[in-house]
C-alpha cells in the first residue's frame, strides 16, 4: 500500500493558490480512479484507490502547510505504511512553471511541509514529486508569491502540470521511482515564436508581435532563396546525394 499526499493549505482562499499544487494533483489522481477524498480523519481529507495492482491512501493534509508531517505521521501509523512508500507532492520555487522533479529521497530543500514531513516521520526516506512554480517576480514577498491566485496563462500552465504530475505518480507505483525519474524529471519545452508573438500581442506591444510572429516566416524564406540560388551539386556536397539507392 502507497501514501500519495498532496501539501496545500485549507480553504477556499487557498483553493487556486501556487502553494496548492500538491492538492490539485491528488484531485486528478482521484478523478482517474473514480474516487473521492472527503473523508476526515488522521487530521486530513483522505480517500482510497487503486493504481495498477497498488491499493493507495490519497490524502490532502488540513493541517496548514507548516504542520503536513503531523498528519502524514498519523495516517503512516495507522496503515503502517514504511517512508519508503510514501510519495508527497508539492510545490517548488527553485523549478521552472511546470517542471518536474523526482527524487527518491533527500533533504528539505527549504521547504517548510517537506520539513515538517521530515521532523514527524523521523526519515527523509520517502518520495517526492516537486512541480516548479517559478521564482518570484523581483520586488515581490515571497508569500505574496507562492500564496497568490494562477490567472491565465499561469493557470492554464500549471493545470497542464497537474495532470503530468498525476503521470508521474502513477509510473513511481507501477514501474518504480528511477522509472519515473529518467521519465519526467526533463526541463519544459521553451515556447515558440508564435507563443511569443501571442504574448507582445496580448500585451498591445503590435511591432514587437510582428517582429516574432515574421520570424520564423522569414528564416523559412531565407533558407528557401538560399537553396534556390545554390550552385548545381552543393546540395549533394552539403547533405549527400539523397537520390542514389533510393
Amino acid at each position: 500500500m502507497y501514501l500519495i499526499a498532496g501539501l496545500g493549505n485549507p480553504g477556499d482562499k487557498y483553493e487556486n493558490t501556487r502553494h496548492n499544487v500538491g492538492f490539485h494533483v491528488i484531485d486528478v489522481l482521484a478523478d482517474r480512479m473514480r474516487t473521492t477524498v472527503a473523508e476526515k480523519k488522521h487530521f486530513a481529507l483522505t480517500g482510497r484507490g487503486v493504481i495498477g495492482a497498488e491499493r493507495v491512501i490519497l490524502a490532502k493534509p488540513q493541517t496548514y502547510m507548516n504542520n503536513s508531517g503531523q498528519s502524514l505521521r498519523a495516517i503512516a501509523d495507522f496503515y503502517k505504511i514504511p517512508p519508503e512508500d510514501i510519495i508527497v507532492i508539492s510545490d517548488d520555487i527553485d523549478l521552472e512553471e511546470g517542471q518536474l522533479r523526482i527524487r527518491l529521497k533527500g533533504s528539505a530543500g527549504g521547504h517548510n511541509g517537506l520539513k515538517s514531513i521530515i521532523a514527524h516521520l523521523g526519515s527523509q526516506d520517502f518520495k517526492r514529486v516537486r512541480v516548479g512554480i517559478g521564482g518570484k517576480p523581483e520586488g515581490w514577498d515571497l508569500a505574496d508569491y507562492v500564496l497568490g491566485q494562477l490567472k491565465g496563462d499561469d493557470r492554464e500552465t500549471m493545470e497542464k502540470a497537474y495532470r503530468t504530475a498525476a503521470d508521474a505518480v502513477e509510473t513511481m507505483v507501477t514501474e518504480g521511482g528511477e522509472a519515473a525519474m529518467t521519465r519526467f524529471n526533463k526541463k519544459p519545452k521553451k515556447k515558440k515564436k508564435a507563443a511569443e508573438a501571442q504574448k507582445a500581442a496580448d500585451a498591445g506591444n503590435e511591432p514587437e508581435a510582428t517582429a516574432a510572429a515574421d520570424a520564423g516566416s522569414k528564416l523559412e524564406e531565407t533558407a528557401a532563396a538560399a537553396e534556390e540560388n545554390r550552385p548545381e551539386g552543393a546540395a549533394a556536397e552539403a547533405g549527400g546525394n539523397t537520390s542514389a539507392g533510393a
